[in-house]
């Protein structure tokens, strides 16, 4: 009976031992699939994680991205405006440009005839009043002529502060020299170098001043003009007036011209006058002078006698 059971215990050992390695062997099976589909999702994961990883540190050692840089523009403007009164316009243009921020530059005004005038005016703006106020002077009156430009000097801009930064620097070099030098012909050459340095760099400095207040400030240089009246048909016809304003002209001018050539001809009148007057005085003097009577030659007495007896006789056969 011992015996038996030992047998039934062992067997029963052996069945049990048989049976747990058999699930061992699935267990490990399906643990190590498990763990084999798990590593590419952890794999995955991972490098997910170090990808963001990666990019949370570059982002964080990345230097930030520059702020865009500003425009620098030189606004220029020139208007032709006809109005009905100048001087009116003008006072308004005054009121815009002062409004906007702006102030008058140059002022010209001229009188063309004793009822037209015209004038010419220089407007500094600010930049963002610039478009306002254009279209302000714009609507003064009938615009005759707009040209506007605008020119980009954002490189010259940087360019002049980046050598005006060096040249800064140049300059605090150079004192810093000076400051440690302890020859006199170090100094001397030092005080030279300084000199020459300031001056260009005062020189970028107007350019610099130059620049801003352009940029900052627009120019409109407006013209006003004032109205010519129109005339009509009506007008354009002569009248009386004018005829007669026309014949007077023409007989002024003709009298001009005949002045014109009798002074021209005064000296050849003089001259044919005198000449005339002398031969005047020539011809008296020849008629004044007596005439001589013609010699007769002494008669005989015989011939006289002769000659006067027909006549006795002719008288009484009358």
């Amino acid at each position: 009976m011992r015996g038996a059971r030992r047998a039934a215990v062992a067997l029963l050992t052996v069945s049990l031992a048989l049976t747990g390695c058999a699930a061992g062997a699935s267990d490990s099976g399906a643990d190590s699939k498990g763990l084999s589909a798990a590593k590419p999702a952890e794999g995955a994961e991972g490098a997910g994680a170090a990808d963001r990883g990666y990019e949370a540190d570059e982002g964080a050692t990345a230097k930030p991205a520059p702020a865009l840089q500003r425009q620098h523009v030189i606004r220029t403007a020139e208007l032709a405006v006809e109005v009905e009164d100048a001087t009116r316009a003008l006072a308004a243009a005054r009121r815009v440009t002062e409004g906007a921020g702006g102030h008058v530059a140059n002022e010209s005004t001229e009188r063309i005839d004793d009822t037209h005038v015209t004038s010419r005016v220089v407007l500094r703006v600010p930049q963002e009043a610039y478009d306002a106020v254009l279209g302000e002077l714009a609507g003064t009156g009938r615009l005759l002529s707009r040209k506007a430009d605008a020119k980009d000097v954002t490189e010259q801009v940087v360019d002049v502060e980046s050598r005006i930064a060096t040249q800064r620097a140049s300059v605090d070099r150079v004192r810093g020299l000076m400051d440690r030098a302890t020859r006199l012909s170090d100094v001397v050459t030092l005080e030279g170098e300084l000199s020459r340095r300031q001056a260009d760099l005062e020189s970028l400095l107007a350019q610099q001043a130059s620049l801003k207040d352009r940029t900052t400030m627009a120019t409109i240089t407006l013209e006003l003009l004032e109205e010519t009246e129109q005339a009509s048909d009506s007008e354009d016809r002569p009248g009386f007036l004018d005829a007669l304003s026309g014949g007077w002209n023409a007989l002024v001018a003709a009298l001009a011209w005949v002045g014109i050539v009798l002074a021209a001809a005064a000296p050849w009148l003089a001259v044919a006058l005198l000449v005339s007057l002398v031969w005047r005085l020539l011809v008296r003097s020849r008629a004044r002078r007596p005439e001589r009577a013609p010699a007769v030659e002494p008669e005989a007495p015989g011939e006289r006698v002769g000659r006067e007896a027909p006549r006795a006789e002719a008288g009484p056969e009358e």
